[in-house]
């Protein structure tokens, strides 16, 4: 029988132990935590997930600074505003919402974001600190797919894993946290020959790649574990992973559900990356 892993009980453990420590961060300092969050324009799916991020924080007693800009905002009115909020020290950590406007540099907004303050791990320098196995703000989204691998006992070490994407937000820092665990790492990309024949090898299987139901039966190794961080709509408009659930359910041996999988880890790991931040600041 197949085992569905849970992401949202997993996030809720996570959130209840991330709520005692903004308490006792609390009493011992008299502070809030601080998470500052910057949505620049009027993107509807952005604008959901900013307030899902919200209500996270509010729940565990993080205290959110709202930054909402116009889509005309220029390059200089946003990295002026991450320059007041890396100076500002109440603000714990910063959030700048992707994607941002076509206009705007995503990566010269993110290089303005102070490393210790970088709460999604995106920074060059945290990306690189994770890199060298050291102490950093790691990448939200593969640092829960590894919460979640932990949480249910799921063993990496010596297990052949193949990720399919590269990004540096999920792809390139999950192939490095696989790693540090002792996993063997396969990338696969768009330009990868026979996709399907590679991810068969799989032990572990991480879809990264954003395109909707890409992976079928045809990738799935019999007993493999699956993880879906794919968000798509299908042709139906309904939600769905990269990978097709009803298909790959019937081989893996566990599997994330999208939604309820992958995706409120993500939250979760922003929840404690930015209690995180405020300690070590």
């Amino acid at each position: 029988m197949t085992l569905i892993i849970d992401g949202n009980h997993v996030a809720a453990s996570v959130r209840e132990q991330a709520k005692r420590s903004a308490q006792d961060y609390l009493q011992q300092t008299g502070k809030s935590i601080g998470l500052a969050v910057v949505l620049v324009g009027d993107d509807p799916a952005s604008a959901v997930y900013v307030r899902m991020k919200e209500q996270d924080c509010a729940e565990v007693g993080i205290q959110t600074f709202d930054h909402r800009l116009s889509e005309e905002t220029t390059q200089d009115e946003l990295n002026q505003l991450i320059g007041k909020l890396n100076a500002d020290e109440s603000v714990h950590g910063i959030l700048v919402q992707l994607p941002l406007p076509g206009h705007l540099d995503e990566e010269a907004a993110i290089a303005q974001i102070s490393p210790e303050k970088d709460v999604d791990g995106f920074t060059a320098e945290n990306l690189g600190r994770t890199l060298r196995g050291q102490n950093a703000l790691r990448a939200c989204t593969p640092l829960g797919v590894m919460r979640l691998l932990e949480h249910y006992d799921i063993d990496t070490c010596g297990k052949h894993a193949v990720v399919v994407g590269r990004s540096t937000i999920v792809g390139k820092p999950q192939s490095l946290l696989l790693l540090e665990k002792n996993a063997t790492v396969t990338i696969c990309h768009s330009r990868t020959a026979d996709l399907p024949a590679v991810c068969r090898q799989a032990d572990i299987l991480v879809a990264a790649v954003g395109v909707a139901e890409l992976l079928g039966a045809d990738c799935i190794k019999p007993g493999a574990v699956v993880i879906d961080v794919g968000i798509n709509r299908n042709k139906e408009g309904k939600l769905v992973g990269d990978v097709d659930f009803e298909a790959a359910s019937s081989l893996a041996g566990a599997i994330t559900p999208v939604p309820g999988g992958v995706g409120p880890m993500t939250r979760a790991m922003l929840i404690e990356n930015t209690i995180q931040s405020a300690l070590d600041a």
